[in-house]
């Protein structure tokens, strides 16, 4: 059985993408867009809801996102 995942906030998740290369581009409301770059020079972009906690199942979709581009 895995894990559970934490409840997490917007911005501690904008801080642990961005340890993954992601950097936020651009914020509208409450939502920030963040950006990586990958080694084939293509441009991948996530966005994330900067509320004070995220539902579970947010957090494991950014989490699905961001494996597809984290080597």
């Amino acid at each position: 059985m895995s894990p559970k995942l934490a409840r997490l906030t917007g911005s501690k998740v904008v801080t642990i993408l961005g340890k993954f290369g992601f950097s936020v581009v651009s914020q509208r409301g409450s939502h920030a867009k963040l950006r990586r770059t990958g080694p084939t020079g293509d441009k991948q972009l996530l966005t994330v809801p900067l509320h004070q906690e995220l539902d579970i199942g947010t957090v494991h979709a950014i989490m699905k996102q961001a494996c597809r581009f984290i080597p």
